[in-house]
């Protein structure tokens, strides 16, 4: 639990560092822009003036006509001049192709122009959308009429607005890569090495079982022992050992799938682990006794230690654990569900316990439901998971298996 925890504590403190990266790109950008902008617009507020300027002029020498023309023509920044009841005067910085059209009709003056009031209109909108526009009051004949000089972001502004979310995105996408990629390989250089670890394993405990056997027939044969229930156990514990090390001799290997009688072979395994759990716990097989599926029974047999083993952690002092096996005819599935008595899960870690290094248990390491799922899902092509519980009645963990139909169920 503390290792799950610790790992959980690393993930989230790397998860901040790169919000806090994020965001600060996010407000140094936002900080350019918001500066960018500003001087945009007392650069229109410039061009608006000096758009005023060259319609009040009269008598002035030539040099500060082309002064203010200069001005003008400086803007970058592209805008539209309207009078006050929103026509159209004078704009800069637009399309040309779009702002001067020569009409190709039949019945029109040639050379003539005209413009494209679609996108003019379009233009103008999204420059109200961006910005108030500048009021300046244009004298002329002796009349005061008002101009609005509408204008909308530069190129650059617009780009500079856009990168820092081009580059977080392009960021997160080469650090997921990046993830895959290490996590993949980390992956594979794990399994490498705990595959050889088992197989390993398989090869030194062969040795001591097969020593072991031959002493409990060397004892059986001395003392008279063939039908001694002492004894007896003895060869069952010796053939777990066998199938223990069999289970780690298969890891890295594809396990061969045979049809087996499900409730035959929960029915032998909870046989084998009642006799050697307490006995304030009882233990119930039911449902369809005939129903099959493919199984590898040495793997499998894990999965039911485990979750049995799973189960009797969770009843503190007397209890029940039931294994119930029903079929699905119609999806062709078999169902065995493991319920307990015990303490319950909290439906916020429905998911939870099966992650690896998850455990509640002071000496746990926190596979055996990992493991669990991992059998189920990747060698029998199958479904585990938290059916239902209840925090102090109990929780139930469903197996979902393909049934093998190779027999026709009766109304028996």
């Amino acid at each position: 639990m503390k290792v799950y925890a610790q790992k959980r504590l690393s993930k989230f403190l790397l998860l901040a560092f790169a919000i806090l990266i994020a965001g600060a790109s996010l407000w140094y950008t936002n900080y350019l822009v918001k500066n960018i902008s500003i001087a945009e617009r007392t650069r229109a507020e410039v061009w608006a003036m000096s758009n005023k300027k060259i319609l009040e002029i009269a008598d002035v020498n030539d040099e500060f006509v082309t002064f203010i023309y200069s001005v003008r023509d400086s803007l970058e920044v592209p805008a539209i001049v309207t009078d006050a009841k929103g026509k159209i005067i004078f704009w800069k910085g637009l399309d040309s192709t779009k702002t001067n059209i020569k009409l190709e009709a039949e019945n029109s003056v040639k050379n003539k122009k005209m413009y494209d009031p679609a996108y003019f209109e379009l233009q103008l909108q999204e420059m109200k959308d961006q910005h108030d526009p500048i009021r300046i009051q244009v004298s002329s004949f002796d009349q005061q009429n008002e101009q609005l000089v509408y204008y909308k972001d530069s190129v650059l502004l617009s780009r500079l607005r856009m990168f820092p979310y081009i580059q977080l995105s392009l960021i997160a996408i080469f650090l997921l890569f990046a993830y895959f990629v290490f996590n993949t390989a980390r992956k594979s250089e794990q399994n490498q090495v705990w595959v050889g670890l088992a197989k390993e394993t398989a090869h030194q405990l062969g040795t001591p079982i097969s020593s072991m056997m031959a002493w409990v027939e060397l004892l059986k044969s001395r003392f008279k022992g063939k039908d001694d229930q002492l004894f007896l156990e003895m060869e069952n514990d010796m053939k777990r050992l066998e199938i223990v090390a069999e289970r780690f001799s298969k890891i890295g290997s594809k396990p061969v799938l045979e049809s087996h009688v499900v409730y035959k072979v929960v029915r032998d395994f909870v046989d084998y682990f009642e006799f050697r759990s307490s006995d304030k716990i009882r233990f119930k097989v039911s449902g369809d006794k005939r129903v099959e599926a493919l199984l590898n029974v040495p793997l499998f047999d894990w999965v039911l230690e485990n979750l049995l083993k799973n189960a009797v952690n969770s009843i503190e002092e007397s209890g029940e654990i039931e294994v119930n096996i029903t079929e699905n005819l119609v999806k062709e599935q078999v169902f065995i569900d493991v319920t307990d008595s015990g303490k319950g899960i909290p439906r916020s870690r429905f998911e939870r316990v099966f992650q690896p290094g998850y455990t509640t248990r002071k000496r746990g390491w926190g596979l055996g439901l990992s493991l669990t799922r991992r059998i189920i899902q990747n060698y029998h092509k199958g479904q585990v998971f938290v059916k239902e519980s209840e925090v102090g009645k109990g929780a139930t963990f469903r197996i979902i298996l393909k049934s093998n139909l190779s027999y026709v169920p009766t109304n028996s």
